[in-house]
């Protein structure tokens, strides 16, 4: 049993894990490529976990964990690196997660994404969402973005996150980083304020509520390139997800924003590699042409999957498409293809019989 959560962090990191779990009455794990590994076999009891976690807040943090029984927040260790914290309370007690993030922003070209994805760097207005489920690397996605951005052209960049993950130099653009919760007060009240300090990109780590949105749509039609993610799976779901969020006597005008607003869409998975060396990137990637724009104007969404098959010319790319190029390479199994795939069906054949969609990647 570790004696701090400095020795627990930097188990994770020996570990190659991405993140530290610590719970009541489980040993200490770390997810390693995906799976849960524990340390050892030593349960931590209650007390334990609560004073591990104490060790890493502030007096003020303590505050706001005791009256909003839950906290995000970055820890900087020294001499092991920074995280990002989420502590909550479970059956009546504190239990943690710890997110470990790396400062060296990875240049955009070494994350597997496809070329379409370089050219939402360039764009000096609309809105992109980066997308998909918790750990499948938006943050580093988001981060890389930034970086390319910060180094191609000259301007200001805000960036409005909770936490503050990974650290930028200002380099060609001058990057404001700003955390709700100690640098402002909430995303809405923070992109109001971005509006006015002459930015030329808004970064939202988050788009987690309806005025959030509203803003950044707002601020998209209004010269700006907006960069956010969202927690949905794929295209189709996340203008699904954003025009729901509001009232029904609202959605009609969202819809327009939306159709006219939105630039692009990245939808990414970690596939577990088949040769077990960590885990590949898949993505599905939104172009909207006018086709698409229209669907989402009706909300004709259940069109778009097959509008993005036919209009890879114009950079769209299914996540089957993307699955299916890398099953053809032997890069994930069969298995790993069928469990995170659209259409299971497609993949769903012998090795010697044809299958569809070919790999159609440039």
């Amino acid at each position: 049993m570790a004696s701090d959560i400095t020795e627990y962090l930097r188990q994770t990191i020996a570990l190659g894990g991405s993140d530290l779990h610590l719970s009541a009455w489980a040993p200490a794990c770390a997810r390693v490529n995906g799976s849960i590994v524990p340390f050892d076999q030593n349960i931590l009891d209650p007390t334990t976990v609560r004073d591990l976690i104490l060790d890493t807040l502030t007096e003020s943090q303590r505050a706001t964990l005791e009256e909003e029984l839950e906290l995000d927040y970055a820890l900087q260790v020294d001499g092991v690196g920074r995280f990002r914290g989420n502590v909550h309370i479970a059956r009546g007690h504190a239990e943690a997660a710890f997110r470990f993030i790396s400062q060296d922003i990875p240049a955009l070209e070494t994350l597997g994404h496809h070329s379409p994805i370089f050219e939402f760097c360039n764009l000096r207005s609309g809105l992109v969402l980066v997308t998909g489920i918790t750990g499948s690397g938006k943050s580093t996605t988001l981060a890389s973005m930034v970086r390319r951005i910060a180094e191609s052209r000259n301007g200001v960049i805000i960036s409005l996150e909770d936490p503050v993950e990974f650290i930028h130099e200002h380099r060609s653009c001058l990057i404001k980083q700003r955390e709700v919760g100690s640098d402002t007060r909430s995303f809405p009240r923070a992109l109001r304020q971005a509006l006015r300090q002459d930015p030329d990109v808004i970064v939202v780590s988050e788009m987690r509520d309806l005025d959030t949105i509203r803003i950044a749509l707002t601020a998209a039609e209004t010269g700006h390139l907006v960069l956010a993610t969202l927690h949905t799976p794929d295209a189709p779901q996340t203008i699904d997800r954003i025009v729901d969020v509001f009232p029904a006597d609202q959605q009609a005008q969202i819809i327009t924003q939306l159709s006219g607003a939105l630039e692009g869409i990245v939808c990414q998975r970690l596939i577990p590699r088949a040769d077990g060396q960590g885990r590949v990137l898949a993505s599905e990637i939104l172009r909207p042409s006018h086709a698409m724009r229209n669907c989402i104007r009706e909300r004709k969404l259940e069109q778009i999957v097959g509008l993005m098959e036919i209009g890879y010319k114009e950079g769209n790319r299914t996540i089957d498409q993307s699955i299916a190029a890398l099953l053809d390479a032997n890069i994930i199994t069969r298995e790993e293809a069928i469990f995170h795939c659209r259409e299971r069906k497609t993949f769903e054949v012998s090795p010697k019989e044809p299958r569809k969609p070919k790999s159609i990647w440039t």
